[in-house]
């Protein structure tokens, strides 16, 4: 869905003519993954990254302003989001090895400061968070929504698949949420850090497996999403906004099913990363049946398709400069913040943790069902640290004990494999363990700063931008 389209009006024959090319593409794609042959010795994969932000004003209120953003930035590495106060950052390819996270580092500490620079251009103020505590209702309305076709197009067939029934939030945490909403703006109110992770055919089943099993410990200590339109919530409250946002299910024009457009998952992959496009193909009907004039072997319908099917972990076939194809997962359950240094850190657990499992677990998975792994998710999105989490198939233990005994000496294995640096994987594994031990993720020292300040908001934004800002990870943040 990155890509800008032509038309945003469509007929029953553009329909048939898109999914007959998603069909033959599918089974190129699965021709394509039953003949590579493995590749050995195999290369480390590669890495990149997506960074969705705020525009905020003085008083940390959304500021719907990224045209003149993206004109005072002038770079490819920065895009349009859904709502004109949102942008997307994004990071070259980097290589894992030695040194990799220091370049990325760099990179995004170099790409921050001029996106921060070109804000200020447009009179506004940065800001990286899972949502905004200013953020109301009124604000995720049709005329803040960025002039792209795609968008527009967009909200009208996720209406039309729903026949026109309002969007529906109904969230439980510390405090209960119920909202109705028109349109797919809703989307907007979540913003995420999304890790790409290259892996090859003949793995990628166990990779994404290992994923699913990965995201729950991982999102446990990444929190940073408390609160939705002054409301108290989960921990990481886009989990279930954002998949209440764009509620559609599969065939038969159930909103809420079988599956689900948002989700974390059906089940585990049994031989192919394949399974996962059949699935696309055979449960999800085409949204937007767009023309595009791509050669069919570039894949193009599928690609499309497959980009208005979000995932928690979702798949991402590409195409290299020299036009060989490529695989990538989207590590897509993150939270954009607290600082870039947490969001590393972030990366390297759940990179380090994945490859762990991939090399130990014939099918990544490490003897978890796939049930505890989905249970294991929501109850980390709803609790963060406090949740009890499952692992292989044993008995619900602290998310904290589970992290800091088991999981990160896991995760340094896995990056030892990759042969990052031992100095970069001790420096970023720490602060996950320094994180862990002070119990301070963006969710808590949010919720600390409200108990000590009150709601309020404004307050909270200004005093989050500060810290942010000196790029200090967020277990040394004060209130």
């Amino acid at each position: 869905m990155g890509r800008e389209i032509r038309e945003e009006h469509f007929g029953a024959a553009d329909f048939d003519r898109f999914h007959q090319a998603l069909a033959d593409e599918t089974a190129q794609l699965l021709d394509w993954l039953r003949t590579q042959p493995p590749e050995d010795p195999a290369p480390p994969p590669r890495l990149g990254f997506e960074i969705e932000a705020w525009l905020c004003d003085t008083q940390g209120r959304p500021l719907p302003v990224n045209d003149a953003f993206l004109a005072a930035m002038d770079s490819p590495l920065a895009t349009l989001e859904l709502a004109q106060f949102n942008i997307e950052l994004n990071s070259g390819v980097f290589r894992a090895g030695p040194g990799c996270f220091s370049a990325i580092l760099d990179e995004l500490n170099e790409t921050l400061r001029r996106a921060r620079r070109a804000a200020r251009h447009a009179g506004a103020e940065l800001l990286m968070a899972g949502s905004l505590p200013t953020l109301e209702p009124d604000d995720l309305g049709i005329h803040h929504m960025s002039q792209q076709a795609r968008y527009r197009a967009l909200n009208s067939a996720i209406l039309e698949q729903r026949a026109q029934r309002p969007l529906q939030v109904d969230i439980v945490g510390h405090e209960h949420l119920q909202h109705r909403h028109a349109d797919v703006m809703l989307e907007a109110a979540a913003t995420s850090f999304q890790v790409h992770i290259e892996t090859r055919p003949e793995v990628a089943h166990r990779a994404y497996n290992a994923s699913l099993v990965a995201a729950a410990p991982v999102l446990a200590a990444a929190g940073n999403t408390p609160y939705i339109f002054g409301h108290d919530l989960w921990a990481e409250s886009r989990i279930p906004l954002f998949e209440q946002s764009v509620e559609v299910g599969g065939f038969a024009n159930s909103a809420r099913g079988p599956i689900r457009r948002v989700t974390f998952g059906t089940g585990y992959l049994h031989a192919s990363i394949g399974e996962l496009f059949t699935e696309n193909l055979e449960h999800f009907p085409v949204l937007l049946p767009v023309a595009l004039d791509e050669p069919a072997d570039q894949l193009a319908h599928l690609a499309f398709h497959n980009g208005t099917i979000w995932r928690w972990n979702r798949p991402i076939v590409g195409c290299d400069a020299d036009g060989r194809r490529s695989l990538r997962l989207e590590f897509r359950c993150l939270p954009a913040g607290p600082s870039l240094i947490d969001m590393l850190a972030n990366t390297a657990f759940a990179l380090g943790l994945i490859e762990y499992l991939v090399a130990e677990s014939p099918n990544g998975t490490l003897e978890t069902p796939f049930s505890e792994a989905r249970d294991n998710f929501y109850n980390a999105a709803r609790y963060g640290l406090d949740a009890r989490l499952r692992w292989g198939h044993r008995d619900p233990v602290p998310a904290p004990r589970l992290i800091t005994r088991e999981l990160l000496p896991r995760a340094a294995e896995g990056l030892e494999r990759l042969g990052i640096d031992r100095s970069e994987r001790d420096n970023l594994l720490g602060i996950i363990a320094a994180r862990v031990a002070s119990r301070q993720t963006g969710t808590h020292w949010q919720r600390d700063w409200v108990a000590r300040h009150g709601r309020d908001w404004p307050g909270l934004v200004h005093a989050y931008r500060g810290w942010q800002n000196t790029g200090a990870p967020v277990h040394t943040w004060g209130l």
